[in-house]
């Protein structure tokens, strides 16, 4: 009996891989919430790196081609994705993504005993907001009132403790409530948040995520149970069990990649040649691809994990690509029509690199609908900023 040898894979060929199937390489014709799928979502907590996220990988596209695709035309949808946080998602995708978000395992309540809420009360809030918000739009305070109107005053008392103010308990399952397919974001009204019903029936939870590993190793392949957990923020454990009854289903499976194990979906093992990926880019805050890519310090090497990573946390800087791993951090400043973008490279851009910098804020800006002013020299802002 003999048993065969899993594929070799190296990180240069997996890191080309991800870049190709990102749009990173080279921009796609396809629309805003195709390029979403592929990256598995844009991470939207700052609106405006979501739609350079997107842009940035769309030919021609602007930050307005993102805003019709959302506001407009429907395609996009924003809403609690991975790990709780707001994303872009496609929103033929919808069924898939809550389905398999409302079936990771919850966690420890992290609410204080008195400010929570039992089963049957998260039951009766979810069914309040669906109801409340069905083809209509309302702010969080109306939400509130309406919430209140259906279960009970309980629902409404300020217990969560929140930047520096209480919020209704009821707020504490807001996440919960985009991950149900109840709840997503409207247009906002002046500078106040709405909320809407986006009427999506959660996919069955076993094929729902079934199919986001598929997706995921896809696109951030080869990858571990322990790269899946953490990008979703849910058990190893469990996600090794699921990896596990995927693998015996036929639906993926094992690769050495850089001397560990791997998995990709089945029979999607062909990789570029040994070469690195080859150009600059600028990637914004909390860019999928810096949050999805794994083995994190391969990502970001030497200098660039105490320069880029805040506290080890991808995301909190914008970064440079060179070569298909983070070589440097930036920052873009508006002022009128100006963009003045600053970049931080963590070693001297040569000629023809500070060339390609040069293209990258150009398409920053354009994005961003000003003029670019691209300044080499020390990022002075903190993360996040």
């Amino acid at each position: 009996m003999t048993t065969s040898t899993p594929p070799q894979v190296t990180w240069a060929q997996a890191d080309a891989r991800r870049i190709h199937r990102q749009f990173l390489d080279e921009p796609t014709d396809a629309p805003p919430a195709a390029v979403a799928a592929a990256m598995l979502g844009a991470h939207a907590q700052v609106l405006s790196a979501a739609e350079l996220s997107v842009a940035l990988r769309t030919a021609d596209a602007t930050r307005a081609d993102v805003r019709t695709a959302l506001w407009e035309d429907g395609t996009l949808v924003k809403t609690f994705g991975p790990r709780g946080t707001v994303h872009l998602l496609p929103a033929a995708d919808l069924p898939m993504w809550t389905g398999a978000l409302s079936a990771i395992p919850a966690g420890a309540n992290p609410m204080p005993p008195d400010a929570r809420m039992t089963a049957a009360q998260t039951d009766q809030v979810l069914a309040a907001i669906a109801d409340a918000l069905a083809d209509t739009e309302l702010t969080v305070d109306e939400l509130t009132d309406a919430i209140v109107a259906r279960t009970g005053p309980w629902a409404g008392d300020r217990v969560m403790e929140a930047f520096q103010d209480k919020w209704p308990r009821w707020r504490q399952i807001t996440h919960l409530a985009g991950h149900r397919g109840v709840l997503c974001f409207g247009r906002d009204r002046g500078r106040k948040v709405t909320y809407t019903n986006p009427g999506v029936r959660p996919a069955e939870g076993t094929k729902a995520l079934g199919e986001l590993v598929e997706r995921y190793l896809y696109g951030y392949g080869p990858a571990s149970p322990q790269h899946f957990a953490k990008w979703l923020a849910a058990p190893v454990g469990w996600a090794t069990g699921l990896f596990t009854s995927l693998a015996a289903a036929g639906r993926i499976e094992e690769v050495s990649f850089d001397g560990a194990t791997g998995w990709v979906v089945a029979g999607d093992t062909d990789f570029p040649d040994e070469h690195p990926a080859r150009g600059v880019r600028l990637l914004p805050y909390f860019d999928a691809f810096t949050i999805a890519s794994q083995p994190r310090e391969r990502l970001f090497p030497g200098a660039a994990h105490d320069r880029a990573l805040a506290g080890g946390q991808a995301g909190n800087y914008p970064v440079l690509l060179v070569d298909g791993v983070v070589a440097g951090v930036w920052h873009q400043r508006r002022s009128g029509k100006r963009i003045t973008v600053t970049v931080e490279p963590l070693k001297r851009l040569g000629a023809a690199r500070l060339r390609e910098a040069e293209a990258q804020a150009e398409r920053v800006a354009t994005i961003l609908e000003g003029r670019p002013e691209l300044v080499v020299g020390t990022v002075a802002v903190g993360p996040h900023a």
